[in-house]
């Protein structure tokens, strides 16, 4: 299926970076968070993308056209380095379309502007391009189809450190405790849509807010509850993510994991 990713956002939940650069290229070892959703989505089959970009499009556009394969594969040099061949290969089977959908969109407005190139599907996926998780992608899709909903979301609980504060009426504080010991769960993204989506986003829609309360009056929305790994959203979260890769224990990257099991079989 094809992926739609909302790369155009200003990024402020990570202003200590996106200065420079927008949120999705915040970089996790020597890659964009962007390429590791785009790996996570390629590993499960999914090689089609369409890029919703606003905020430093160029930034995004010319990591792509300036790609240099060696920095995440083995390769073998010869001559000097005059010859390189590579040992194995990142994007070589993807197709990437990069649009302009605006500076200042909302997610919903992004949608509606790569309409023409997802109409035709029956079902596409999208996502915020800010979030990674282990998710098994295929039994999300699997449980969405079967559903015979219109939208499904991952549902997960917040990845951020802030704690729940429950008040008696005169301030007096009842409880305090971490939100991820908490019940609470929220839209992680990871969106399963049906092209009926469109028919539900009115101009100038927020995704999540009118056209998703739409779905809900029509019980047509489906939250898909994920309880283990996701993450990403803030400094803290993005300075986690480096130090699990790092520790090359990475959670989201599944692909390292069948390279390993083809490797012992």
């Amino acid at each position: 299926m094809k992926v739609v990713l909302f790369c155009g956002g200003l990024g402020t939940r990570l202003r200590e970076y996106t200065g420079e650069i927008p949120k999705p290229m915040v970089k996790i070892g020597y890659r964009p968070i962007l390429w590791h959703l785009m790996k996570y989505y390629a590993h499960f089959g999914h090689k089609e993308f369409i890029l919703c970009l606003g905020y430093k499009a160029d930034v995004v556009k010319q990591f792509f056209l300036n790609y240099e394969e060696w920095v995440s594969n083995d390769f073998t040099m010869t001559k000097g380095g005059r010859e390189m061949r590579l040992e194995n290969s990142d994007i070589e089977d993807w197709k990437i379309t990069f649009v302009d959908t605006g500076l200042s969109s909302n997610i919903g407005q992004r949608l509606v502007a790569v309409k023409r190139y997802v109409e035709d599907d029956e079902m596409f996926l999208a996502n915020y391009s800010d979030g990674l998780t282990d998710l098994d992608l295929p039994t999300m899709i699997d449980t969405f189809r079967g559903s015979g909903k219109t939208a499904s979301f991952l549902a997960a609980r917040p990845s951020q450190s802030f704690h729940l504060v429950d008040l008696e009426g005169n301030g007096e504080v009842r409880s305090i405790r971490p939100v991820r010991e908490s019940n609470v769960i929220i839209n992680a993204g990871f969106f399963c849509l049906r092209r009926e989506i469109f028919d539900y986003i009115r101009p100038g829609d927020e995704l999540v807010n009118a056209p998703f309360h739409r779905l809900i009056a029509e019980r047509k929305l489906l939250g898909y509850r994920y309880d283990k790994f996701w993450c990403m959203d803030t400094f803290k979260e993005q300075q986690e993510l480096t130090d699990l890769y790092n520790s090359g224990k990475a959670p989201w990257e599944l692909w390292k994991q069948r390279i390993a099991l083809s490797a012992a079989g």
